[in-house]
């Protein structure tokens, strides 16, 4: 395989690593570096293309692993196996799996009922457009609103109606460029959590539904994993990895002090540069 084709793969990984986890739309970005750029389907063919990005998403999805490592064994009962415990911040309670999986249904049950739907008739850069100053109004409401002391402080504090109510602000981010973090931070946020514990929370929840998600289309596209196009593969998964590990560990630690408004008005720049080059 080509430098060039394994360096698009490398600047692929970068992207989708940098961006899926930041409320900023990882689709809208994939539209100008891949769609108006680097075109992927021109030299991969469509379905190899869309199998790619299956597998540099899973490299994302490793990273919140990394990053939330300990909570994810809390989480499965896993303590004594790998004798790590969450330090407790807010007495005895702590979050539950089950909690987590209420959080999940909403958005799961749409995804899977409208799955064709959205696949066929919303991923257009019409529709990424619509998304990503949408979910950017979105955003600057949750901080204009948000309360200023904020009650739940960590994901601790977090129970089913609050998990609930995340669930279904994540739903939001079905509609391509709205940004699942965007949508599910800003609902945490004027629930009443802070900035870090609505981004910890989302984060954790993006994890099974990221993961199912991708593992059913990898699934479906099994066949495209030939020899020829697995470097390719390999090369963009580990760029996603990478950058996404870095963008979380630095957006975490940015989050409380700068909010959602600054990646809001990110968003909106965002949507008339696609506007500007696409049409």
């Amino acid at each position: 395989m080509e430098f060039l084709t394994l360096f698009k793969a490398l600047i692929l990984g970068m992207v989708e690593g940098l961006t899926e986890f930041a409320p900023v739309s990882s689709t809208g970005h994939m539209v100008i570096v891949d769609d108006m750029w680097l075109l992927s389907e021109e030299f991969l063919g469509k379905y190899v293309a869309n199998t790619f990005k299956v597998v540099i998403q899973l490299g994302s999805i490793l990273a919140v692993v990394i990053v939330f490592r300990n909570r994810f064994i809390d989480l499965l009962g896993l303590n004594r196996l790998f004798k790590k415990e969450v330090k407790m911040e807010h007495g005895q309670s702590r979050l539950k799996l089950t909690t987590v999986i209420v959080g999940l249904i909403p958005a799961g049950v749409l995804g899977v009922l409208f799955e064709d739907y959205i696949d066929e008739y919303l991923f257009s850069t019409e529709t990424v457009l619509v998304g990503l100053v949408t979910g950017a109004v979105l955003m600057i409401i949750a901080d204009k609103f948000a309360p200023k002391k904020p009650q739940i402080e960590t994901v601790d504090q977090i129970g089913y109606k609050q998990a609930l109510a995340v669930g279904l602000f994540q739903c939001l981010a079905l509609w391509p460029g709205f940004s699942r973090s965007g949508s599910t931070i800003s609902g945490g946020v004027l629930l009443g959590m802070n900035h870090r514990t609505a981004a910890d929370f989302t984060f954790i929840m993006a994890v099974p539904i990221m993961a199912g998600a991708s593992f059913i289309s990898l699934l479906k596209n099994w066949e495209y994993f030939t020899l020829d196009a697995l470097p390719f593969f390999i090369v963009g998964f580990i760029s996603a990895f990478i950058f996404a590990l870095v963008s979380i560990k630095f957006f975490l630690k940015l989050i409380n002090r700068i909010k959602l408004v600054p990646f809001a008005i990110y968003r909106i720049v965002l949507a008339i540069i696609i506007f500007v080059l696409y049409f």
